[in-house]
């Protein structure tokens, strides 16, 4: 699949109505989305014929975008049952087939499933501090061949060295740096739109015995 026509898909999702502040829900618009995914498949191999989990999938944007990418199997996790609800109609839609499992990432229990990758764009943590590492945390502990995360390009140099340093990542590269267009979601947002800096992140994991359970 070409990338205008992954983005062309992408942007005619349905997306939050009710966005709740408390998650952060912010959607990822298809620009970005299309390109995140297009990258992980075309540069380095990370989605066909793989089982790739979306974390914190809000109304699946990454998650179809793997399954359009001919993904084997995608599981999408989210602890907002709104939100999942959205994304099984989405799926629906362009006739794609992906697990929705409603769970606090923080709280996820795998047992016999083996991630290859995990996509995800994360909050931020600009409403709960530290909720973006929880999300790379969990993601470099379940994911056996990469991990593909947002951030916000400020903590950049915070995000590295977690990554490697506390959470066993063997590589953590700032593939692009994008622009992130955030609507006006909410009350307290006083402009149209404002463009955030972000960066595109592929993260290796250590090699260890993958997975959350015990």
């Amino acid at each position: 699949m070409k990338l205008k026509q992954l983005e062309s898909l992408l942007g005619n999702l349905t997306q939050f109505s009710t966005p709740k502040i408390q998650l952060e829900q912010y959607p990822t618009g298809p620009h970005i989305a299309s390109r995140m995914l297009y990258t992980a498949e075309n540069s380095f191999g990370d989605l066909a014929n793989k089982v790739v989990a979306d974390f914190g999938c809000g109304c699946g944007t990454l998650g179809i975008a793997a399954a359009l990418l001919s993904a084997e199997n995608v599981l999408g996790i989210d602890i907002d049952a709104e939100s999942l609800g959205v994304a099984f109609t989405n799926a629906e839609d362009l006739e794609v087939d992906i697990t929705f499992l409603q769970c606090d990432i923080r709280n996820l229990r795998l047992r016999g499933e083996i991630i290859d990758t995990v996509v995800m764009n994360p909050p931020f943590g600009t409403r709960k501090k530290g909720a973006d590492m929880d999300f790379l945390c969990v993601a470099l502990k379940v994911a056996s061949s990469a991990v593909y995360s947002l951030h916000k390009s400020t903590t950049r140099e915070h995000v590295k060295k977690m990554a490697l340093r506390d959470f066993n990542a063997v590589s953590a590269e700032v593939l692009y740096e994008l622009q992130f267009d955030v609507p006006q979601l909410y009350r307290f947002h006083k402009k149209k739109e404002v463009d955030i800096a972000v960066d595109l992140w592929r993260f290796v994991p250590g090699r260890r015995n993958h997975g959350t359970g015990d």
